[in-house]
């Protein structure tokens, strides 16, 4: 899918366009098929893909880890207040276990943010950029309850979802590091289970159009 195609805010399909200039430099591939998102065990997690070997870095390369690593700090923060509030048991199910595997997502993030040499400050930080889950989002989730409070969230983390995986295709298809591409294709194919599991969840119809 085409994020820039969604209906955006004109800041954000500016920041959109942007974005896929510098990370879509070879146009976004397809990947793999979906998979059990379930989280990993520590064993599991021994085998990230982060360690496959590495080669030298591009700028998509550092424009992909740079932006999936707040994406998910952000996201982490949305799920903990749906793993906490959501009215609907099956949606906080899901956010448990998906903010799990955000956050496992994270350690690899930031230990392939250290094998660049790049620094774990977030250069996004004020940007209104697609599928980033901003402050105005978690004020708006803290004051929302009940559906609406749902309704909010499973738009929120199906933005998420869908923004970061066609990101994390572009790194797939410009990228140079193998160890980036790796983690990248993992992180796509995590990506398309949830969102299936999401637009199953109660509600999600309704919310989701």
């Amino acid at each position: 899918m085409n994020p820039v195609s969604l209906p955006l805010p004109p800041l954000r399909r500016a920041a959109a366009l942007v974005l896929l200039g510098a990370l879509a430099l070879g146009g976004a591939a397809g990947c793999s098929t979906a998979a059990d998102s379930a989280p990993r065990t520590p064993q599991e997690q021994e085998s990230s893909p982060t360690r496959t070997p590495t080669s030298a870095s591009t700028a998509t390369d550092v424009g992909w880890v740079q932006l999936m690593t707040p994406m998910n700090q952000q996201a982490v923060k949305l799920l903990t207040l749906a793993a906490a509030r959501a009215a609907e048991p099956r949606v906080r199910d899901f956010a448990v276990r998906l903010r799990t595997g955000q956050e496992t997502e994270l350690s690899w993030l930031r230990a392939l943010l250290t094998r660049m040499g790049l620094p774990g400050t977030d250069v996004h930080a004020g940007h209104d950029m697609p599928g980033m889950v901003t402050v105005r989002d978690l004020e708006a989730a803290r004051a929302a309850e009940g559906p609406a409070f749902d309704r909010l969230v499973l738009v929120q983390v199906r933005d998420h979802l869908r923004q970061s995986a066609q990101v994390s295709r572009s790194e797939i298809t410009s990228g140079r590091r193998a160890d980036a591409r790796e983690l990248a294709a993992a992180l796509v194919t995590a990506r398309e289970a949830s969102l299936a599991e999401l637009e199953r969840l109660p509600g999600a119809g309704r919310a989701l159009g």
